[in-house]
């Protein structure tokens, strides 16, 4: 990008138009309806005996996409013929999201990029086809990802629980119109820039993926094999974990372990604590946002050491990270289990020996099958493998050492990737409302 070659348009006007400001003094501004022709969808996701076969475009396709073509592994459904004939998705169409759970995911766009035979554009989206003559849509498309033009969608969206986009809403919305040739000249540069700029990202996230195996692979091995190589080693009689070192003890939780529940009985605590991605993360008592009760007195409090587990909805959750350790005191929900370790275990090593298990997905198969949540009598029955107290503590600060360099370097890339996602979004609503000129 450093290459890239910027100018100014030769002379600018005022657009009128409070988000846009100034604009090439060329460039028209004209209503989007006037431009297009705009239809919210009504094709449901229900199957019909007396209908035809067809698939459907839904939200998750557009949300997910920028892109829309045969590649995308579209539902299957029922529709009238009616609706097939209305909303058939062809190339250049613009599909976007009209309804969501929160306004900042309201008019994310999609563009075919190709027309699909029997693939209607589904419930909760709009879809968009452009007078071509005027406006190409992959043009139109572009303008809905930039900042300028998509935020007076999102603080048009109305609703409580659930905020929708109304069609009228769509339809008023002032558009600036350069000629084709420079809608063309911007929809082909944008395509060819944000490739590059998404080749960057991907090959960064491949970057931050392989340190996060990385990391998962040396508590794996240092957790359960000890940190001398040359140590004897006998099976475990453990499937998950294999061997380990000869003179290591596997008890069970129940002999090392016990359930803790300390009531917050007249908000004795006011360190508010939740579990997320598998860390302890302190969280403001006093916000209006999120989900709060209005008394924390039915929160548990949690001491420096404990081991929280969330074992809660495991039929419907495979990816969270259920494990954490609370490194300072506080409260946390009443739902979660804390476990209280005795003196012989290192807090420490526990959490990361209980991170295996997270990972391995012990959690979810006990006995017979799955269950939806679990108790301490659960998983008391597990094996626990204990090296001396020793070798426990050398081994929690070799791993706090190292997956300590192993977050800061994905949090550089991490830093890098979000940097170049403001680049792409800044470059996309400069080019699209003439702010540059692209040469």
């Amino acid at each position: 990008m450093s290459h890239t070659k910027f100018e100014r348009y030769d002379a600018y006007r005022d657009s009128e138009v409070e988000w846009l400001g100034e604009m090439p003094a060329y460039w028209d501004i004209r209503r989007l309806k006037e431009l297009s022709n705009i239809q919210n969808s009504n094709v449901d996701k229900k199957s019909l005996e007396n209908e035809l076969t067809i698939q459907l475009c839904n939200y998750v396709d557009v949300y997910k996409n920028e892109f829309i073509n045969a590649t995308l592994n579209f539902m299957w459904a029922t529709a009238d013929e009616s609706e097939i004939k209305r909303f058939i998705i062809k190339k250049n169409d613009v599909l976007i999201t009209k309804d969501s759970e929160t306004c900042d995911d309201i008019a994310v766009p999609a563009l075919a990029n190709e027309s699909l035979d029997k693939v209607l554009c589904g419930y909760h989206l709009a879809q968009l086809r452009t007078n071509d003559k005027l406006l190409l849509g992959s043009y139109l498309f572009r303008l809905f990802q930039s900042k300028n033009y998509g935020f007076r969608f999102v603080i048009s969206a109305k609703g409580i629980t659930r905020v929708g986009l109304g069609q009228s809403a769509i339809a008023d919305s002032l558009t600036p119109v350069p000629s084709l040739t420079e809608q063309t000249a911007i929809a082909n540069y944008l395509d060819t820039k944000t490739t590059q700029i998404d080749r960057k990202i991907d090959l960064l996230s491949q970057k931050a993926e392989q340190y996060g195996k990385l990391k998962q692979s040396l508590i794996n091995e240092t957790v359960t094999r000890g940190l001398d190589k040359n140590a004897p080693m006998k099976d475990s009689g453990v499937e998950w974990i294999g061997e380990v070192p000869a003179h290591w003890e596997v008890p069970r939780i129940n002999d090392i372990a016990a359930k803790q529940k300390i009531k917050n009985t007249g908000l004795r605590e006011k360190n508010l604590l939740s579990l997320s991605y598998g860390k302890l993360k302190r969280k403001n008592i006093e916000t209006s946002f999120g989900l709060l009760p209005e008394s924390f007195e039915t929160y548990q409090i949690v001491n420096q050491g404990n081991i929280i587990l969330r074992l809660t909805d495991l039929q419907n959750d495979w990816t969270s990270l259920r494990v954490g350790l609370a490194r300072e005191r506080g409260i946390i929900t009443s739902a979660y289990l804390c476990l209280h370790f005795l003196k012989m275990i290192n807090p420490v090593f526990a959490y990361y020996l209980l991170h295996v298990y997270d990972l391995s997905k012990v959690f979810y198969w006990l006995g017979s099958g799955l269950r939806s949540s679990m108790k301490f009598e659960d998983i008391k029955v597990l094996p626990f493998i204990i090296p001396t107290i020793e070798e426990q503590k050398d081994i929690a600060d070799y791993l706090d050492q190292k997956t300590d360099q192993i977050d800061r370097v994905v949090e550089t890339i991490n830093t890098e990737i979000e940097k170049l996602k403001e680049l792409r979004k800044t470059l996309i609503n400069n080019v699209v409302t003439g702010k540059i000129k692209v040469v």
